[in-house]
């Protein structure tokens, strides 16, 4: 389990040790006992110190430096985590749906960042006509839905939901000759 001095983990391993990390929290959450709640608070203590020296080295990132720091994607859900992102939820949440947009055109939908009202985001979603996983019933558009809303809410945990807007359907052509010609009955 130890790596090499100096070794880094790519994405895939980050995301093992969270899930690992995650399966003993929950283990350790419902043993009962003292050595629980110590175990516990150490690993609260922990990470409210870690918090605190990312927290520095925000507090000396210039510009370019702290977007660079914000835009990766494990240092931005520590950020996030920890508070201090430095770019407001309602920018991120917007980044999110851009970066869904393309997978969602591809089954022939579409999404479009409408803005936060309250802690709520909203999201302009078209049904794609196309036939992709989502095939039949309908299920499609609420499986864009959810996945619009997974990927907001994980960047911006501070919004409490994320609400689909009807897309607004394109003018009717009436053509000019019929505004201004009558038929003479």
């Amino acid at each position: 389990m130890a790596e090499a001095a100096g070794a880094r983990l790519a994405d895939p391993d980050v995301e093992a040790r969270l899930a690992r990390l995650d399966g003993l929290l929950e283990g350790l959450e419902s043993a009962p006992g003292p050595t629980t709640r110590s175990a516990t608070e150490a690993v609260a203590l922990l990470t409210e110190v870690y918090g605190e020296a990312l927290a520095r080295v925000m507090d000396h990132a210039d510009g370019p430096l702290a977007e660079n720091l914000a835009g990766d994607e494990l240092l931005g859900h520590l950020l996030v985590l920890h508070d201090i992102h430095p770019e407001p939820a309602e920018r991120r949440a917007a980044r999110a749906v851009e970066r869904l947009r393309p997978a969602v055109q591809e089954r022939g939908g579409d999404v479009e960042w409408a803005g936060v009202e309250g802690q709520v985001a909203r999201v302009r979603l078209t049904a794609g006509s196309g036939c992709g996983s989502g095939c039949g019933g309908g299920g499609g558009t609420s499986e864009v839905t959810d996945a619009v809303s997974a990927a907001v809410l994980a960047v911006a945990p501070e919004l409490t939901a994320v609400e689909p807007l009807p897309s607004t359907p394109a003018p009717a052509f009436v053509p000019l000759t019929t505004l201004t010609h009558r038929d003479a009955r």
